[in-house]
């Protein structure tokens, strides 16, 4: 059985880190072989040399049995006994590949079912001081027949699996015009354990208001889990290039606090040719009553005022996007994912891939709807190259189980957790529904609330 120490990172918090390495094993198998968190099965099973390269000749077809199966992971780690004296001890899951069982020293925790999800678990009274074990086990998609049996109108020429949209997956994996079907499971984002007292940050949104000469002001609105009555206030600074240019400090409010940051002469952040990125760093710093930090976060952000401008005409309507008020033509591509498996998908990739595309004149790229909510630092390197970011939710060339309350409470969720991690970066300039779904003909039975079939 693998086992290590796993990094442990203390300041006002706790952190234990369970990425690296797993176990990893076949689903009523008895072999094991080495897994890599973040990753997925599929990569892991090419370094073990146990398939050839999926993406060679036919081994698309030859691999099917991959999504056909079940995958369990598992890895032990150490617990100091200090960290279990924290008041909340949580196992924050960034990202789970799809249908996932989780086990805490073989005690059953939860389910996910949702792959854009940050799944956030307490798991305080499983654990134990010094050795444990996490085993998270990924059920086959193929072998949910009451999700696959009943599949929704798609897009005539849509080549992926049918009844994909049943599930919160990336849809790509099932298969599409561009691309090989290759179901993937695994931990395909960070995984961890947050242990941590009194209180911490879980949510800071940035409004910009830039209606005054030579001004931009800034409303911070904060948002704390409060484990313990306590009075609490946040410092929140912002500086430019290292120096500091606005700071205020504000009280919370059952767990809820505001502040507002004027920055004089403010730099602003322009699309690709037509000026400068500059970036402005928004730093909150969350205070017990003695001054004692608790949590602190930071933002990256650009001043700037981005705007959809809808004009009706003897067509109908049209409209074009103005960066501080300054129209612009929209210029660029249509962005899919860069790897069938996310983690190849380098930081240096990423930087060639969007380096390339501001020196090939673009100032737009639309992340397309049937592939995932980029990571982090795809929208850092827009907002550096000045790319402005077209936004798809993840739903792409299907209908969807809208009457469904349960498919419908994961997405909400699903949409909270990625609209806080991204709406302050300056490259964001639209959301949009979807991808083609608006040219599905769903029929009159979906009007009247009835399932289709």
């Amino acid at each position: 059985m693998l086992r290590d120490e796993a990094k442990i990172m203390i300041t006002t918090q706790s952190i234990l880190d369970l990425n690296g390495e797993w176990n990893v094993r076949q689903e009523n198998q008895r072999g094991t072989f080495k897994g890599i968190v973040p990753g997925c099965v599929h990569t892991d099973l090419l370094a073990a040399g146990k398939i050839d390269d999926p993406f060679h000749r036919d081994n698309e077809q030859k691999q099917f049995w991959i999504g056909e199966s079940g995958w369990i992971y598992r890895r032990r780690f150490t617990v100091p006994a200090d960290l279990l004296e924290r008041q909340r001890v949580l196992l924050v899951c960034e990202g789970l590949d799809t249908l996932a069982t989780i086990f805490v020293n073989d005690r059953k925790l939860a389910v996910t079912d949702n792959m854009f999800r940050t799944w956030e678990f307490d798991i305080k009274k499983l654990l134990q001081p010094g050795d444990n074990a996490i085993e998270i086990r990924f059920a086959s998609i193929l072998k949910r027949k009451d999700l696959l049996a009943h599949p929704l109108s798609s897009h005539p020429s849509s080549t992926a699996l049918a009844g994909r949209s049943m599930i919160r997956k990336e849809q790509c994996n099932f298969g599409w015009d561009w691309g090989p079907m290759c179901l993937t499971h695994g931990i395909w984002r960070p995984i961890r354990i947050l242990a941590f007292d009194t209180a911490r940050l879980v949510d800071v949104q940035i409004l910009q208001d830039h209606s005054h000469k030579n001004r931009a002001d800034l409303t911070v609105k904060l948002q704390a889990e409060i484990t313990s009555p306590r009075r609490l206030h946040a410092r929140v600074t912002a500086a430019l290039v290292g120096r500091t240019v606005a700071v205020e400090t504000a009280s919370l409010r059952a767990g809820k606090g505001q502040v507002v940051l004027s920055v004089k002469n403010p730099r602003l952040w322009w699309p690709n040719n037509m000026g400068a990125q500059p970036l402005y760093t928004v730093t909150i710093s969350l205070l017990d009553t003695d001054s004692t930090p608790l949590d602190a976060l930071s933002k990256r952000i650009g001043l700037r005022r981005l705007e959809l401008i809808r004009r009706k005409d003897r067509w109908g309507e049209s409209f074009h996007f103005a960066a501080n008020g300054v129209p612009f033509f929209a210029k660029g591509a249509n962005w899919i994912p860069s790897d069938q498996f996310q983690n190849r998908v380098t930081p240096a990739l990423y930087r060639h891939l969007i380096g390339s595309s501001a020196d090939a004149n673009m100032n737009m790229l639309r992340v397309w709807g049937g592939g995932i909510y980029e990571n982090d630092i795809f929208y850092d390197l827009c907002d550096q190259y000045g790319i402005c970011v077209w936004q798809d939710f993840m739903f792409a060339c299907s209908s969807y189980p809208t009457y469904d309350k349960a498919f419908m409470d994961s997405v909400r969720e699903e949409f909270r957790d990625n609209i806080r991690r991204l709406r302050h970066h300056p490259c964001i300039a639209f959301w949009c529904g979807n991808n083609e779904v608006e040219q599905i003909n769903i029929g009159p039975k979906w009007e009247k609330g009835q399932m289709p079939w």
